[in-house]
């Protein structure tokens, strides 16, 4: 047992999720302690990155006092949901609208479930843009997050609550999702690990089947890669509820990366999908991992995109449209919410949404198939896609502001019942097409199934964290994971920290 006054904050971040646990078992440190921290850090850095937007203070101080078990792989370590889809019973989880905020869960979601049974001590709720429909994390509800490599940019979305808390050193892995790249996107802005797992790896239940046709998974994000492989261990596997899931490795992913993976083939583009810039700092950020990965024995050259990344993410954002408006209307229905308890944007993207035909959105659903089979044809070449995770270092808060000027034409064009047109129009599609211009690398695999990464290889001459991404082929989670180990191993990040 410990003599010493008490674990001070530097000791605390020199620890990953699972070295904090370690101690815990030996006795050497108490969740009380672990808490104290974790939330006196959460206190002093909120005024300025408002990475968390709830606390539940009483029920962890509840549960540092109860009994931790052995086998718990992360007993005792102080953790944090995302406040949108983490539901816990009780609570609220408010998807990043103050209406929603009003209703406390009635029920535990199956990631949530997982992470309490694994001994972690739940204490708060990360903020997330509303419905986690943005790329940034600045919803008017709660206010943007900010990034705790420079104050004055965005930590990414929509995970961008739990990227900046992690980065921040209020605890070492923290509760994420991404549908989109809402787990890659915060992992780049922040030098961090962000694993996007594949399709059916991890279940969203018990509230719906799938998020987003299968899209959206929930996940973490971590300072260290095998906090991110133990969490999948003890997050994946079948649910009796789940419509479909991916079987178990013969062996723990948390085993599996303490192996180099096999030498692998690498094809990397830089170029933007959707052929808007590309700052240079992000295609350096993508050679200088290529020249990493070739000196550690991997084939690594220059490809064609693998997939056309006009449609692609046309085919994406579709989809979006009629899930927002699904969304919104069953909210409405459930909790009497009405259309300005919703964000303009929010409001927007739902009535854009609700002009989608069932014919149009099955026909866009086959696209994805396609979309796939393209990836599938890469890979049958190469084990890993490389690119950019986002386009350009973390952009400034408010860079994506909707202007006011078009928040009245918007109001205008749902009052006439124009969206329909408008939609098709190419001004409308070259508009979507700027939006996604930070990050037009991310969506290839949320919309095939298939796992991804973004690793923290790379900093801007400035200071700015700027990770690249790998996409792997179908139940690849582990060589990614392996390759990741292998990377940190060579370019240790996880002393690299955030001056805040």
């Amino acid at each position: 047992m410990r003599h010493d006054p008490g674990m001070q904050f530097t000791e605390y971040t020199q620890y990953d999720g699972l070295g904090l646990a370690d101690l815990v078992r030996r006795g050497e440190v108490s969740p009380g302690e672990l808490l104290d921290l974790a939330t006196a850090r959460a206190d002093q850095t909120h005024s300025q990155i408002n990475a968390v937007i709830r606390r539940y203070d009483d029920r962890a101080r509840a549960r540092v006092k109860q009994p931790f078990r052995p086998d718990q792989p992360f007993a005792g370590v102080p953790f944090l949901l995302k406040d949108l889809f983490q539901e816990w019973q009780g609570v609220p989880c408010s998807w990043g609208n103050k209406a929603h905020a009003r209703t406390p869960a009635p029920f535990t979601c199956d990631a949530v479930r997982r992470w309490e049974d694994a001994g972690l001590v739940i204490f708060g709720a990360t903020n997330s843009p509303e419905f986690g429909a943005r790329n940034v994390t600045e919803p008017l509800a709660f206010g943007p997050s900010r990034n705790p490599w420079n104050l004055g940019r965005t930590p990414g979305g929509s995970s961008g609550g739990s990227g900046a808390a992690v980065a921040a050193g209020i605890l070492p892995v923290a509760g994420a999702s991404d549908g989109g790249g809402s787990i890659r996107i915060p992992a780049a802005c922040n030098g961090l690990f962000g694993l996007k797992v594949g399709r059916g790896r991890i279940s969203v239940g018990p509230m719906a089947a799938e998020g987003l046709f299968g899209a959206a998974v929930p996940g973490v994000l971590s300072r260290s890669v095998r906090d991110s492989a133990a969490m999948l261990d003890l997050l994946q596997g079948p649910e009796p509820h789940a419509p479909y899931w991916m079987p178990r490795p013969d062996e723990s992913y948390l085993s599996q990366i303490a192996r180099p993976p096999r030498r692998l083939r690498i094809g990397f583009s830089t170029e933007s999908p959707t052929g808007t810039p590309v700052d240079p700092q992000a295609i350096a950020a993508v050679e200088d991992a290529s020249r990493l990965l070739s000196s550690l024995g991997h084939h690594v050259e220059p490809v064609k995109l693998p997939f056309d990344g006009k449609q692609l993410a046309a085919d994406f954002l579709l989809a979006w449209f009629s899930t927002m408006a699904m969304l919104i209307d069953e909210l409405g229905r459930a909790e009497g919410l009405k259309p300005t308890d919703f964000e303009p944007d929010t409001q927007v993207l739902a009535a854009m949404g609700r002009t989608v035909s069932a014919p149009e959105l099955m026909s866009c659903l086959e696209r994805w198939h396609a979309h796939t089979m393209d990836l599938t044809r890469f890979h049958a070449q190469y084990d890993l896609w490389l690119s950019p995770t986002i386009s350009a270092a973390p952009l400034p808060i408010g860079a994506l502001n909707t202007p006011p000027a078009l928040h009245m034409v918007n109001k205008l064009l749902s009052a006439l019942g124009l969206f329909g047109l408008v939609r098709k129009t190419s001004f409308f599609q070259d508009i979507v097409l700027k939006n996604l211009g930070w990050t037009p690398y991310t969506q290839l695999a949320n919309l095939t199934g298939r796992p991804a990464m973004s690793v923290p290889l790379y900093w801007t001459p400035d200071g700015l964290p700027l990770g690249v991404q790998m996409v792997g082929g179908v139940n690849s989670e582990g060589l990614l994971l392996q390759l990741a180990a292998e990377l940190e191993q060579a370019r240790p990040w996880f002393g690299h920290r955030a001056p805040l």
